[in-house]
């Protein structure tokens, strides 16, 4: 193991708080009351990080404490991971209070403010994220969320799934396209166009029309990027209702598509790492999606 790996392993958590503290109250005397420690013993850890460090962090004269620029930098960094360790500490020992849930494009559409809202309101006690990810799993793959929402066709295998809804096709188009002026656009229409497209993560694919019958298509990295591919007026795209409703843009207009069916909306997680308020976001946002169609069944 090299010196760096070696330093590593040997950093101390209390060197790291002494530091920040020693700045932060302005002396080491002070620091000693803050940490319930003696000057002396801020001194040997301050001297302790220093040594393994092999910089100076600290400036001391008669009169103040003054970081080096070593100190500036290592300073940064120890207020980064002490309040990484607490966050750790305090979702270990209280539970799961906070539920990540990842999306590629929108996370519940037209539906995520009232989601938040109720969610605050009814779970208090779990602190509630939403996490925009460009993968084609939003991010659950990768470890950034607990459950992602899921509207692109991908293999629903390797997941637990639960479906909450489904969403109507909208046609995007540059605001002074001929069709804005139309009230809907005919799946049949399409092929006339250039439809941009996301393979990675949309929901679009050419398979929507029989082989001879399909449009040019030029392909897109991720939302942002098909947006301006149709503010050019170059290209159309279709798209679920949630993006006409999250992402409303100057120069973008969004019609409804006719003759093709609904995207269905999957939520999707871990089976062998459940967070316990699964089932009740998976509850509450199906919840909202029938109260989207009264009457109709889910």
């Amino acid at each position: 193991m090299d010196e760096s790996g070696s330093a590593a392993r040997a950093l101390e958590l209390k060197q790291l708080r002494c530091l920040v503290t020693i700045v932060d109250t302005g002396s080491f005397t002070d620091a000693g009351h803050a940490l319930g420690m003696s000057q002396a013993a801020v001194s040997r850890t301050l001297a302790g990080l220093e040594g393994l460090l092999g910089v100076r962090l600290l400036i001391r004269t008669s009169r103040s404490v003054a970081p080096t620029a070593a100190g500036v930098r290592a300073l940064a960094r120890a207020r980064t991971v002490l309040a990484g360790t607490e966050e750790f500490v305090r979702e270990a020992t209280t539970g799961h209070a906070r539920l990540h849930i990842g999306h590629a494009w929108s996370a519940f559409g037209r539906h995520t403010t009232e989601f938040q809202r109720r969610w605050h309101e009814q779970h208090p006690g779990t602190d509630l994220r939403l996490i925009r990810h460009n993968t084609p799993t939003g991010g659950l793959a990768e470890g950034l969320c607990d459950l992602a929402v899921i509207r692109a066709p991908i293999d629903l295998k390797p997941w637990s799934h639960a479906r909450i809804g489904t969403e109507a096709r909208y046609v995007a188009m540059a605001s002074d396209d001929p069709w804005a002026r139309r009230r809907g656009i005919r799946l049949d229409e399409i092929p006339t166009r250039t439809l941009a497209i996301d393979r990675r993560t949309g929901t679009t694919a050419l398979d929507l029309w029989p082989e001879r019958d399909r449009p040019r298509a030029e392909l897109t990295q991720d939302i942002d990027d098909w947006l301006a591919a149709i503010a050019t007026g170059r290209c159309v795209g279709l798209t679920p209702r949630a993006t006409a409703a999250q992402y409303r843009r100057d120069g973008i207009t969004y019609r409804p598509l006719r003759g093709a069916d609904p995207v269905t909306v999957h939520l999707i997680w871990r089976a062998h790492s459940t967070h316990p308020a699964t089932h009740t976001a998976i509850a509450l946002a199906a919840g909202l999606y029938r109260e989207d169609r009264p009457g109709a069944r889910w």
